[in-house]
């Protein structure tokens, strides 16, 4: 990559995520500015992401999300034939997971009638509800971490019996990557509560829709957002790796 497609690319992440941090406290209806614990919320987040990539990466490469999946194989670093198996087994993940935290606090669920705060344990929902710019921001979002990830991924990695050219993370990659949510989500996220992982979005959902409480508004005409703004993202964001590292 030439210097100054180096400098032009730093300055961006550098712009977009640190205005976007001021815009994310200081305006009005964002997430951050409705909910004090937003920077927990997000922390959180980024050291759920290095869990999820320590604990998978000598085994899978860590992708953990659908867009990150789709976004190498775009860029012809990971295998097609293994996109599929992938996806399902993110949504699974994303399924079981989220499952298991309804079980962890089901007496609280019980307890809480404002569905509004039950549905945003499961999945995201937007701050303004205009769906061009919630796609936007799922868009972006997306991009820049796929993007990151393709320049933070470490060692190709090899799964027997498989013919595979594999690009995936490496443990000692779990903490950068955890980084880049943490700050997408504090600089991007408060629109959308961003999802940036179409997993992460339609498998709780999905598990919302399937457990018992009544008054339950799953919001499937918002869902295709957090699935295809994150997917759109991770394709524009592995193409604009290829097309500045040649």
């Amino acid at each position: 990559m030439h210097p100054l497609i180096g400098e032009l690319i730093g300055t961006f992440f550098l712009l977009l995520l640190g205005t976007g941090v001021v815009a994310n406290v200081l305006l009005n209806k964002t997430k951050a500015s409705q909910q004090t614990q937003w920077v927990l919320i997000t922390c959180a987040w980024g050291l759920a992401v290095f869990v999820g990539v320590y604990v998978s990466a000598p085994s899978s490469g860590a992708h953990i999300n659908p867009a990150v999946t789709l976004g190498l194989a775009m860029a012809g670093k990971f295998s097609w034939s293994l996109v599929p198996g992938y996806f399902l087994a993110q949504l699974l993940g994303a399924m079981i997971g989220s499952w298991v935290a309804y079980l962890v606090y089901i007496d609280h669920y019980r307890i809480t009638h404002n569905e509004e705060v039950i549905r945003s344990s499961f999945f995201t929902a937007p701050a303004i509800r205009k769906f061009s710019n919630n796609f936007f921001s799922e868009f972006i979002g997306t991009f820049v971490l796929v993007l990151g990830v393709l320049f933070i991924a470490g060692p190709s990695l090899n799964i027997s019996d498989v013919k595979v050219t594999n690009f995936g993370l490496g443990s000692i990659d779990a903490l950068p990557v955890a980084l880049l949510v943490w700050v997408i989500g504090m600089g991007l996220g408060g629109t959308t509560g961003y999802a940036i992982n179409p997993a992460r979005d339609l498998g709780p959902r999905l598990i919302y829709q399937l457990i018992p409480r009544k008054n339950k508004n799953a919001d499937w005409k918002y869902s295709w957002i957090p699935i295809l703004g994150p997917l759109s993202g991770g394709v524009i964001g592995s193409l604009t790796y290829l097309a500045i590292t040649g």
